[in-house]
């Protein structure tokens, strides 16, 4: 019989994604069969308390998701349990490993990754990190390559790297293992997928939330270490890495550990130049007044809440193909996309003027609001004009919009499919340690280089797209940012 232990299971985290996440698949029928679900934490309540509270925070997601079912919920209700402890004293998990039993046991710490090194060395102390154990890490972990390796170190001395699954869980949203579908399993476009096709890369993660609350956990990491270290750069590696040989879980991350060795370091005399930083102000998101960051916090800080970058790929494949990369909080929508921006015709037969413009074709690769993959195209325009009129039309690649059977029957939790691929052993799409630590390796040099420069965040009113040096970033290339997520 298996185990699957929350670390921090009455946090935000554990409630609000992952046991709900458990719960759909429980639903779905696809938890394995006998495995116990045991939330752990510092609050002392009984079972019975814990398992009113998860209820009341999975039935509400379930309801909105028209998936409620008193017999899913009996099933999952039979595998709950809760104990009490100090995840950084082995006396303390004495208990739970009691409660565990016989089987392989898999720990999801939902907690503070500053107590990951305490926790693991407790864990293998108390006999949570058998040989058939594993441990599931939640981002970021460190602030920075050497604060990484910490506790990475910690962690390994507890754990072999193939019992570590890092998670991310923006790998495991449908769209985004789709993207490995679409490049791989298809003629048309890997061969296009380079240099001598694409004109340049897009990657956007805009939040129209606030730091708020949050502010003293934001101060320490800022966009930089919080979106793009992690996220970010693990989109571009989908996007950017050549194909693996299978999909072997250490094959694909051989092929994104590449990119990340190949991504050109931003040095202090190109830091002005190549990336922009900043904070929002205060000023309006749909159509409510929102405070500046500085008010949020109560004082002046420094902490960027925008960033976006130019990053260049030092490879055959990549080379003179810019990826530019923005995030931030208090933009004016709430948008997560890939743009693959194709190459201009070298030459046009359609008169500008009198026919329209041709406009290069573009693949959209959309994750928020909305999942889809689209690619804008060139057409004749319907109708019975002597001269060929053209116009761009976009055609939706996902979820085969002729069958209705292949949709999903809902918008899947990205947590469900990591849960599950970790209680199975498949390490496929989480982050191995070398990724994990040439990432930090990158982002620390934009920061050293930050440092260096006396780079500080430029203002931007909330609702913007950040400070206009954004727009400045492209369009000093000739070049400019998807808008209308379209």
């Amino acid at each position: 019989m298996a185990a699957l232990v929350l670390f921090g299971g009455g946090g935000d985290l554990a409630m609000r994604m992952l046991l709900p996440s458990l719960y759909f698949l429980e639903h779905d029928g696809l938890l394995p069969e006998g495995l116990k679900i045991i939330g752990a934490a510092r609050s002392e309540e009984t079972p019975e308390e814990y398992v009113a509270k998860v209820r009341q925070s999975v039935e509400a997601k379930a309801r909105a998701d028209d998936a409620w079912s008193e017999e899913a919920w009996a099933r999952m209700r039979a595998r709950l349990d809760y104990l009490a402890v100090d995840a950084t004293s082995a006396e303390s998990l004495k208990p739970l490993k009691d409660k565990v039993g016989p089987g392989a046991c898999t720990s999801f710490l939902a907690v503070s990754p500053s107590l990951y090194a305490r926790i693991v060395t407790a864990m293998r102390a108390a006999g949570l990190a058998e040989a058939d154990d594993r441990v599931v890490l939640e981002k970021p972990v460190g602030r920075d390559l050497e604060s990484f390796r910490e506790i990475d170190d910690a962690v390994a001395d507890a754990f072999s790297e193939q019992q570590v699954f890092r998670i991310d869980h923006y790998l495991g949203k449908e769209t985004v293992q789709n993207l490995i579908a679409l490049r791989f399993g298809n003629t048309i476009f890997e061969p296009l997928w380079n240099a001598l096709s694409i004109d340049h890369v897009q990657i956007t993660v805009g939040e129209t939330v606030g730091v708020g609350d949050r502010w003293p956990y934001y101060d320490e990491y800022g966009a930089l270490r919080d979106m793009l270290q992690n996220h970010m750069l693990q989109l571009l590696c989908l996007v950017a890495m050549e194909p693996p040989s299978d999909l072997d879980p250490d094959s694909v991350r051989n092929e994104k550990v590449k990119v990340l060795r190949s991504l050109r370091p931003i040095r202090l005399e190109e830091v002005e130049r190549d990336t922009v930083r900043g904070q929002y102000t205060a000023g309006e998101v749909g159509g409510k007044p929102v405070k500046g960051y500085d008010q949020e916090r109560g004082q002046p800080s420094d902490t960027e809440t925008f960033v976006a970058i130019r990053a260049d790929i030092d490879n055959w494949r990549w080379a003179g193909v810019p990826f530019f990369m923005r995030t931030g909080k208090r933009l004016p929508e709430k948008r997560t996309e890939i743009v693959i921006q194709f190459k201009a015709l070298p030459h046009s037969i359609f008169d500008r003027d009198e026919r329209g413009a041709v406009q290069p074709n573009r693949l959209i690769i959309a994750l928020q609001p909305e999942e889809d993959i689209s690619l804008t195209v060139m057409n004749k325009r319907p109708g019975l004009d002597q001269r060929m009129q053209l116009q761009p039309i976009k055609m939706s690649l996902s979820w085969g919009q002729q069958d209705q059977s292949a949709r999903p029957p809902r918008r899947r939790i990205a947590y469900e499919r990591l849960l599950l691929d970790a209680l199975n052993g498949d390490s496929t799409l989480f982050v191995r340690r070398d990724e994990a630590e040439q990432a930090w390796k990158w982002v620390d040099g934009v920061s050293d280089a930050w440092a260096g420069a006396g780079f500080t965040p430029h203002g931007y009113v909330a609702g913007t797209w950040g400070p206009q040096s954004a727009d400045l970033l492209m369009s000093r290339t000739g070049r400019s940012w998807n808008v209308g997520g379209g």
